[in-house]
């Protein structure tokens, strides 16, 4: 169930109570595409750095080690020592970025595995069941993620199939639900609103699935290509669409930057590898903008990442010793960055969701992005 606490404008403050415990929105879910964060952060860490929700993929857990196995060990959450929520996102952009593998058909999509080349079906039915066998406290509908580049005609016709898709994954997820050798009976469904950036295509996908009466609405499709001002027009004209009582995800976005400009527009569930992926690079983040470790102007900075900040990395090491880290390609380093990046992602919910609790949500908006902006000089 979400409960909407407070709107601040369009900035909405809620609460998904879930059977994996509650999620506070605006969340931003941390990635772990293969039940794990890369960069060696156990879960034990996720615990430590504010981490509400952990998402994997279905696809790479299919591929492997297998959801069958995943299922024989009681799920993903007692596989990976999680107990906090879990979501699992459908497999279908790794499908579909797959685009030479892959053939697809009104009953699902066909496609070679990328690491041994198997042949692998996919259809709404598979994905439901993957996803049932993994036990995730909410599972992504099946969807075609088409190009961003895609004519109208092509587009058209992806978002009908997938409605018909939605339609599909909802009734085996019912079914799902209702066995009794199902690991997690209450596994909520989010559907997923495509359209490219043709706003009268989106809109009206968005009515059409509004009408299903679905846990949750992701909009996907985006933060493939276009522009971020692109991007805010999409949402701008999408979200009011949705159903406000019910939580509003942008799939795979993305930059502080991009997360404050789309609470602003009434998105409150995020998830995005940029975290992770820059910290692994030596890029962190930081309230003066980004900051890249590898720089020989921090060999002899002995200040923190940051200051003030409390995740596991500035409590304890300084710049010059991660530089080190990097620069030695020793995998501490790389650890500490994405330990910080995650921290300060997770930070900033916190305080997005007190600056909408507050009613103040545009003026932290604006001091937020100004001081990140202001290191950039």
């Amino acid at each position: 169930m979400y409960e909407l606490i407070k709107k601040d404008g369009l900035a909405k403050r809620g609460r998904l109570h879930t059977v994996h415990g509650v999620i506070e929105t605006p969340v931003f879910m941390n990635v772990g595409t293969a039940a794990a964060i890369k960069g060696a952060v156990s879960t034990e860490d996720l615990q430590g750095i504010k981490t509400q929700v952990e998402l994997s993929n279905t696809y790479h857990l299919h591929v492997r080690p297998g959801d069958e196995v995943i299922k024989k060990l009681g799920g993903l959450h007692k596989f990976m020592v999680w107990d906090k929520p879990i979501l699992t996102d459908s497999g279908g952009f790794q499908v579909f970025s797959l685009a030479g593998l892959r053939k697809i058909k009104e009953e699902g999509v066909y496609f070679n595995s990328h690491i041994d080349g198997k042949k692998i079906f996919m259809g709404p039915e598979e994905s439901m069941q993957i996803q049932s066998n993994l036990g995730s406290t909410i599972a992504m509908a099946f969807d075609e993620c088409p190009s961003s580049v895609a004519d109208r005609e092509y587009m058209e016709n992806s978002v009908a199939r997938t409605t018909r898709w939605l339609e599909r994954c909802k009734k085996e997820m019912n079914r799902l639900n209702s066995l009794e050798d199902t690991i997690n009976q209450h596994q909520l469904l989010f559907g997923i609103n495509q359209g490219g950036v043709y706003e009268d295509i989106r809109v009206q996908h968005a009515k059409d699935i509004a009408k299903l009466d679905l846990d949750g609405y992701a909009i996907g499709g985006l933060a493939v290509g276009e522009t971020h001002e692109e991007m805010y027009r999409i949402l701008d004209a999408v979200v009011p669409h949705l159903p406000e009582n019910k939580p509003t995800y942008l799939m795979g976005v993305g930059t502080p930057a991009n997360i404050l400009e789309a609470v602003d527009r009434g998105v409150d569930f995020f998830d995005c590898v940029y975290p992770s992926r820059n910290g692994r690079h030596g890029h962190v983040y930081t309230n003066q903008g980004k900051l890249n470790l590898f720089n020989a102007k921090y060999e002899l900075d002995m200040s923190p990442i940051e200051e003030g900040c409390q995740c596991p990395a500035c409590r304890h090491y300084s710049r010059a010793y991660i530089r080190h880290l990097l620069k030695a390609k020793e995998m501490l380093g790389m650890r500490l960055c994405v330990l910080h990046n995650l921290y300060f992602y997770n930070t900033m919910m916190e305080e997005i969701r007190a600056a909408i609790e507050a009613g103040n949500y545009k003026e932290y908006k604006e001091a937020k992005l100004a001081g990140m902006n202001a290191g950039k000089k």
